[in-house]
């Protein structure tokens, strides 16, 4: 099966795919106007000189791999313990699904991430089968690429195309959202569905999407069929369930109770941990909403467009930096996505610089916290009724 966009026709180069991909998708896919003020050419071209006047590959390197053994090892060896009997029992338990919790966050942050941005090597094949790694802990890695690296890197927060921000109706995430009584209450409660996310994803939401890509034409530019990824998805999960749940309960002596409980508890703890990375990026109230009208045409370019839709928080801290696969950086990621996590720190002071040169908002003042607080703000303003006109 080949690889998906920003890596879907190994032949073409990332802007030529997404073109290829708009004209047969059936999406109301927006325009965006050209860059007449050379932002974009001046800023390509001083990231591009960074990285050849200090002869670096923009993939990943030695820091990227030992944190996938890292991220790898903090989910399997758990399971391996649990499986076998040896924290089947007790606290050890608990604790061995709280470490797998990390573990797989780990992963979706730091590894998968990046290989399927195509940024974690140089090899194609490598990119594939690492970002492979999601199937194989429950997810699918075709729906995730056409989710994040087409609608939702493409269409940042457009209204209607961005499924990043849509959780509609249990979350109204955008003010171009219809408001329902129990948004008033979502800042309190959001936090539950952000924990439960990844139970979602792993039983119900790639169908889900697959099904609706499959009515929006976004399956055929994958070089596949909807029967073959059907096939392949039900494989993947069945292989999935079958180690996670079924092998525990077979063999670790635990309750078959305590293994679902424990199933759950830790998607709670990488669902929780991931959305409260992501959504502090983009669903802020500073940051503008756009509706998808078919045929519009944006007054911005792409890449504007990225810094008008996206902050970075807490960039200060190394170590948030390193757990968080650098997507504290979100700037920078959604600017040059296929240039990997560990080097979006070292190409931030180029980007800020650039922008405040020609006038663009460059959001990175905030701390985590700050960040934080400030998204949690953003879904109250969007909770409270809707005042009409005067």
């Amino acid at each position: 099966m080949k690889n998906s966009v920003g890596i879907l026709c190994p032949r073409l180069n990332h802007r030529a795919e997404l073109q290829f991909y708009f004209r047969i998708m059936q999406i109301p896919a927006i325009r965006y106007s050209r860059d007449t003020t050379n932002f974009t050419k001046t800023l390509r071209a001083r990231v591009d000189a960074y990285f050849k006047e200090n002869n670096l590959s923009r993939k990943g390197d030695w820091r990227l791999h030992l944190k996938t053994a890292a991220a790898l090892g903090m989910y399997f060896v758990p399971w391996a313990l649990i499986t076998w009997g040896l924290a089947g029992h007790g606290w050890m338990f608990w604790v061995a699904e709280l470490i797998m919790g990390l573990g797989l966050a780990g992963i979706g942050l730091n590894v998968m991430h990046d290989a399927n941005h195509d940024a974690y090597s140089d090899k194609k094949w490598v990119n594939l089968w690492v970002g492979r790694v999601l199937d194989l802990v429950g997810g699918n890695a075709m729906m995730w690429k056409i989710q994040h690296n087409v609608l939702h890197h493409t269409f940042t927060n457009v209204d209607g195309l961005d499924e990043d921000i849509d959780m509609h109706p249990i979350m109204r995430f955008s003010p171009l959202k219809p408001r329902h009584w129990w948004h008033r209450f979502q800042h309190i409660y959001s936090w539950v569905f952000y924990a439960m996310m990844t139970i979602f994803w792993m039983i119900a939401k790639d169908w889900m999407q697959l099904r609706r890509y499959h009515k929006k034409d976004l399956i055929k530019p994958t070089g596949t069929t909807v029967g073959k990824l059907s096939l392949e998805m039900g494989i993947t999960k069945a292989a999935y369930f079958t180690y996670v749940l079924v092998l525990p309960m077979l063999f670790s002596g635990a309750h078959w109770l305590q293994v679902i409980a424990g199933w759950c508890v830790m998607q709670m703890v990488a669902g929780f941990l991931l959305a409260v990375i992501f959504q502090p990026a983009h669903v802020l109230e500073d940051h503008d909403y756009t509706p998808a009208v078919k045929g519009a045409k944006l007054d911005v370019d792409p890449l504007t467009h990225q810094l008008r839709t996206t902050s970075n928080f807490g960039t200060g801290s190394k170590l948030l930096t390193f757990l968080c696969g650098g997507l504290n950086h979100q700037i920078e990621h959604h600017l040059f996505p296929q240039i990997s996590h560990v080097h979006l720190s070292s190409i931030a002071p180029i980007v800020k610089q650039t922008a405040e040169e020609f006038g663009i908002p460059y959001r990175a003042s905030t701390t985590y916290m700050q960040a934080l607080g400030l998204h949690t703000k953003m879904l109250r303003e969007l909770g409270r009724p809707v005042r009409a006109a005067a």
